[in-house]
């Protein structure tokens, strides 16, 4: 018996689904591939990504859930949703390796949040300009100071002031 991850995602023996990009976490348990370009790719300064990811911000590519097909370790999937605290796939929510502890990806309502160093790009020079990011946003909580030309919001992109 085959294991779909939702019904919003492509499935496995989808005929029409060409894998473009694939992914991994650390130990190489969980497994997904992506058969589009993201439709924009951003850097996250808000406290909860600073705080789940370790580090001062999240680089994040944005996909359709359509777009996106588990192949291996979905009985791996850990799910964690910040606003309540639990550990349960209630969205949005993080979602993790259970073995290696490899954050994967936000799963949003609608969309993937993918984190493009999961991805096989080759190299650090190799990857595709569809995953560069095209903003920061929760700027203001910044706890360092980004000196590109990136637009830097104070919340989402589009729905914020702009700093």
């Amino acid at each position: 018996m085959k294991r779909e991850f939702g019904p919003d995602y492509a499935v496995i023996d989808d005929p029409d689904f060409v894998p473009k990009y694939r992914a991994r976490c650390h130990c190489g348990a969980v497994q997904y591939e992506v058969c589009a370009d993201p439709v924009d790719a951003k850097l996250c300064h808000c406290l909860n990504c600073q705080k789940l990811h370790g580090a001062p911000m999240q680089w994040a590519a944005i996909f359709h859930k359509r777009d996106v097909r588990m192949i291996a370790g979905i009985e791996h999937l850990r799910f964690f949703n910040s606003e309540y605290q639990r550990h349960e796939r209630i969205l949005p929510c993080k979602v993790s390796c259970g073995h290696c502890g490899t954050l994967i990806a936000d799963e949003g309502r609608r969309m993937w949040l993918a984190f493009p160093s999961l991805f096989d790009f080759g190299s650090a020079a190799n990857v595709p300009p569809a995953f560069r990011p095209t903003c920061h946003i929760f700027y203001g909580l910044r706890v360092i100071d980004m000196n590109d030309d990136l637009p830097k919001w104070s919340g989402h992109k589009n729905h914020s002031v702009r700093l």
